[in-house]
Order: structure tokens, then C-alpha cells, then sequence
């Protein structure tokens, strides 16, 4: 690709004075003699058809451009003209050195084959933004008023202001469009709801076509500019179906550090979308992403873990992950990762990889993940991911391994500290560890069934399923249900779960652990005490199981107890 350059003004011009209808008549002016020069031109035959072929093409494309009703007083017009004038010099001044030194060989032949493809990329890019600033409504959009005219106000001049900048992103040399980036992010940074606002479908394309520029300091100042558009949550959709993804993967491969940086924060935030993470790894972005993590800076490592989270929040995108090496790059990232943020995706990473897959379980099992996820509870970060990790792993693991890494320890932890969700995956870890008789004993001596009979008190209806599942399983051991029935709190809370609403998922645990506690006296009146009779009627007429059989011995309790009275 040759790099734009500046247009450089004729000689005998002066630089950027004159109106557009001064430029539109030098440009037609030498028109006709770059075309004469070019076709009289000695070597080179091939090179100076293409450049006569293109010559051609600017006189219509310079009509269409001068018959806009903004063209007078639009600076865009000048200033393309002023660019079509010096290309045109250019031409005539190549073509005569070309006529005086034959096939160029005084001046050096592979210097003249510069200089010419130089000349077309220069023709090339004045059709192509002659061509746009017709087709594309940008005159009409931002046509700014011409010298002497009265001054705007504030909101208008800021209006056109931003207008032009959106505007000089499609048009002219790299140079032109590194001031126009300039321009808009300071913008940006200053208002960048007026710039989301004023975005449209042709301004989002040309910042997205600036990020596989030639320029390094354009492409750094394009990945900016998007990065701030897919923070503010409001261009995602529009950014995506323009094409950016395929760019930003292309950045995080071979972009400066400040573009890569921008590129995968920029992924990060739009793989919270599932479709755009599918796209991501579609688009072959996973190895760029996990190279980063692997060899980024804290943030392009934090930023890369949370897309990489992202995508393996999609079903369809996990075995790719897996086969790229994604297991061992999160582990890694659990043991040794810069900052806290790339722990937490790690963590929530290996969640999801293992939570419907027994093939994957089984490979971070191999790979350590259940010591690094052990560890991770150790630290300050939230647990929630963690022990759902480790839930999804513990089936698949002997109890003895189990206990030698120290699970029961944290979870009982977790039981005590945790947040709600993560109390709620340590209850359903314990349920599933908890298969044998055996088992069941380790973990009533670990002190858990305290805590969880304390978890049947949780605000959300899932915590308290869980918490009673644990604890219905648990009771099935004599020293369980021991524990149980000298909890003071036990019997009210699993009465209050035998609510026959809907939204209590809990009921038919609270059945099961109340009926092994129905073999008590004691609990059976404090049961019947509770409202446990209304609402077993109503759970039998619905069919829970255990609930008629638990009714009844209730009942008959409550019809003892009258005939003692008499």
C-alpha cells in the first residue's frame, strides 16, 4: 500500500488561498495538459496508460463535484481541489522528465517507477474522495459557512465543528486524517454523548477502515477513537455490522502496544454480546486474545481473560477455546496473573468451560485447576466462580483426593463468608460430594450442617434450595441428623419452606428433612406449632412426595395430644 502524502501546492500557487472555484478552474486547466503529457511520455508505457486512464476519469468526477448547490462554501471542496491541482502538477512535471530522459534511466529507473505508482496512488485516492464527498451526503451535512459570514453560535459552530471532523475521516492524506482524529477525540473526551449522537453509518466505516492504515500513529489513534465508542455502550451494534472485529483482531496481532491495548478492550467490551463473541471466534480471534494474556501488559492481560470469558460463555465457542489452549492459559492466569481482574475471568472462565462437558472437566482436573481454584479461595477476590468451578469438578473427583487438597476447609469458609452465590455453590458442591455414608460423616465433622441449617434463612429461593438440599442429603447420617435436630432454627426454617407457592423450589427437600425429624417428639410439636398441617394439606393435594406420609404423622400427633387433654 503507498502511504498518502500531503498535497504539495503548485509553485505558482499560493498554498491553501483561493476559493474552491479558484482551484475547480487550475485543476481544469491542467487537466488536459497532464493528459497530453502523459500520453506523449517516453518508457514506462504500461505505468502512463493507467495514469492517462485515471486522468480521464476527472474531469466528469470534477463536474458532479462543482454542480452541488454547498460546493462554494464547503471547506472540504477547497481543499480536495487544492490536492487534485498539485496532483495534477505532479503528472505534467513526471511526464516531462520522463520526455527528456526517455525511459527515465539519468534519474534512475527504479526512482521514476516510484515516483509513478506514487502519482496513481495520488490520482486513486483524489477520485475516490471526489466520488465520495458527492455519493456519500457529506456536503450537505456539514457545509461550512465561508469567510466573512455571520458567526454561528456556540451550539451551531460546535454542530459543524464535529461535522467536519466525522467528515475528514473519509477524505484526504493520512495526515489530514490524523488531525481529524486528533480533533475528535479531544471531542470525545469532552462530550462524547454529541459524537455517539452525530455517528452515522459512513463516519463509523472510515474510522474502522483508519485502523488497517499504513500509519501507526492513525491506526493507535483509530483503535482510541473505537475503544471510547464501545465503552459508551451505545454503538455496539453498529461498530460490529461495519466490519470492526475482523481490524481489531488484526491490531491485537500486530498492532503498537497502545493499539493492541485499545483493540482488546474494545473486544473485551463487545464480546458481552453472545452473537459478536461468536463473530470474535469466527473470526479466529481466540489465539490473538490468548497471546495476549500470555504476554500483555496488566491491562491487555485482564482485557484478553475477559473476552476470552466472554466467548466461553457461548456453548458453540468452548471446544475452540479448549483446543487452542485456553485451560492452561486461565490456570496459569489463577496462579500468576498480573492483577486481581485476570484471576476473576479465569475463574469464570474454567466455570463455564466445565459446567456441561465431562471431557473438559476431566482436562482441568489433569491440568491442576482444582488446586489453582483452591487456591484462589484463599485470597481476597470473590469466591462465586471459584466454588462454581469447583462444584462442577467435584464429581469428578475421588473424596480422598478431595480431602488431601483441603476442599471441606474452604467450602466451610465460604459457608460462613461468602456471598450469597457463592454459599450457594459450596451447598450444591457439598450435596454432590456428599454420596456415600462415609462422606456424609466427613463433612458433618467439618462443621457444615450449622451453617447450612443458618443458609435456609437466605433471601433468594434458590440459596434456600440448595442449602436444604445439602441438608436432606446430610441428614441420612445419624450424627446429621443429630446436628439438625439441636439446631433451635432448624424446624421454623424448613417449615417456612413448605410454602406451597411456585416460587418456592425448596419444598419437597424441606419434606424430606422433616420427615427424618418427625421421629422426634419435640420436633413434631414444634412442627405442628409452625403451621406445618395447612401447608402439608396443600402439598399433598400437590403431589409432593413425602408430604400425605408426613401429614399424617403430624396429624396423628395433634389427635393424641387431644385425647391426653381429656
Amino acid at each position: 500500500m503507498v502511504e498518502e502524502a500531503e498535497p504539495v501546492a503548485d509553485s505558482g500557487d499560493s498554498g491553501t488561498d483561493g476559493s474552491a472555484e479558484h482551484w475547480l478552474s487550475r485543476a481544469l486547466l491542467l487537466v488536459p495538459i497532464a493528459i497530453e503529457k502523459a500520453r506523449s511520455a517516453k518508457g514506462f508505457a504500461g505505468r502512463w496508460k493507467s495514469i492517462t486512464d485515471k486522468l480521464q476519469r476527472l474531469p466528469p468526477c470534477l463536474s458532479d463535484l462543482s454542480s452541488h448547490p454547498c460546493f462554494a462554501r464547503h471547506a472540504l471542496c477547497r481543499e480536495l481541489l487544492q490536492s487534485v491541482a498539485a496532483t495534477l502538477s505532479e503528472a505534467v512535471e513526471l511526464a516531462d522528465r520522463c520526455g527528456c530522459d526517455g525511459d527515465g534511466r539519468s534519474l534512475g529507473k527504479l526512482r521514476m517507477q516510484s515516483d509513478l505508482d506514487a502519482l496513481s496512488g495520488k490520482l486513486d485516492l483524489n477520485l475516490r474522495d471526489c466520488g465520495l464527498l458527492v455519493k456519500t451526503g457529506v456536503l450537505g451535512e456539514a457545509a461550512f459557512p465561508p469567510a466573512g459570514a455571520a458567526r454561528p453560535g456556540e451550539a451551531e459552530l460546535a454542530s459543524s465543528n464535529l461535522g467536519e471532523l466525522l467528515a475528514r475521516l473519509q477524505f484526504g492524506p493520512s495526515e489530514a486524517k490524523l488531525r481529524a482524529l486528533d480533533g475528535l477525540l479531544e471531542v470525545m473526551r469532552e462530550d462524547e454523548k454529541s459524537v455517539v449522537v452525530a455517528l452515522g453509518r459512513s463516519n463509523v466505516s472510515a474510522l474502522i477502515l483508519l485502523l488497517t492504515t499504513t500509519s501507526p500513529v492513525v491506526r493507535e489513534k483509530a483503535a482510541t477513537a473505537v475503544c471510547l465508542l464501545t465503552e459508551s455502550g451505545n454503538c455496539e451494534s453498529l461498530l460490529v455490522s461495519e466490519g470492526v472485529l475482523p481490524s481489531l483482531i488484526r491490531l491485537l496481532e500486530s498492532g503498537s502496544l497502545v493499539a493492541r491495548e485499545k483493540a482488546v478492550i474494545s473486544l473485551q467490551r463487545l464480546s458481552m454480546s453472545a452473537n459478536t463473541a461468536r463473530l470474535i471466534a469466527r473470526h479466529g480471534g481466540i489465539r490473538p486474545l490468548i497471546e495476549v494474556c500470555l504476554i500483555g501488559d496488566s491491562i491487555s492481560q485482564s482485557a484478553a481473560a475477559g473476552a476470552l470469558n466472554n466467548l466461553s460463555s457461548v456453548p458453540e465457542s468452548r471446544q475452540s477455546l479448549v483446543d487452542e489452549g485456553v485451560v492452561r492459559v486461565m490456570i496459569n492466569l489463577l496462579d500468576r496473573g498480573i492483577v486481581l481482574g485476570s484471576k476473576e475471568y479465569a475463574a469464570e472462565c474454567l466455570q463455564h468451560l466445565t459446567s456441561s462437558n465431562e471431557s473438559l472437566r476431566a482436562l482441568v482436573v489433569s491440568e491442576g485447576g482444582i488446586r489453582s481454584l483452591l487456591a484462589y479461595l484463599d485470597g481476597p477476590l470473590q469466591q462465586e466462580s471459584a466454588v462454581c468451578a469447583l462444584k462442577n469438578l467435584v464429581g469428578s473427583v475421588s473424596m480422598d483426593s478431595l480431602l488431601s487438597l483441603g476442599l471441606l476447609p474452604r467450602l466451610v469458609h465460604v459457608l460462613k463468608d461468602g456471598s450469597l452465590g457463592a454459599k450457594q455453590a459450596a451447598a450444591a458442591a457439598i450435596c454432590k460430594i456428599s454420596s456415600s455414608a462415609e462422606s456424609k460423616r466427613i463433612v458433618g465433622e467439618f462443621g457444615c450442617v450449622p451453617l447450612l441449617v443458618r443458609m435456609l434463612e437466605a433471601k433468594s429461593n434458590s440459596g434456600k434450595e440448595a442449602a436444604a438440599q445439602a441438608i436432606a442429603s446430610l441428614m441420612t447420617h445419624p450424627h446429621n441428623g443429630s446436628e439438625v435436630k439441636k439446631d433451635g432454627k432448624s424446624v421454623p426454617n424448613l417449615v417456612q419452606l413448605l410454602d406451597p407457592s411456585p416460587q418456592n423450589t425448596a419444598k419437597k427437600y424441606a419434606v424430606s428433612c422433616l420427615l427424618i425429624l418427625s421421629s422426634s417428639k419435640k420436633c413434631k410439636k414444634m412442627m405442628i406449632s409452625y403451621g406445618a398441617i395447612g401447608y402439608l394439606k396443600k402439598l399433598s393435594d400437590m403431589n409432593v412426595p413425602g408430604s400425605k406420609k408426613l401429614l399424617e404423622r403430624l396429624e396423628q400427633r395433634r389427635l393424641r395430644n387431644l385425647f391426653s387433654r381429656k
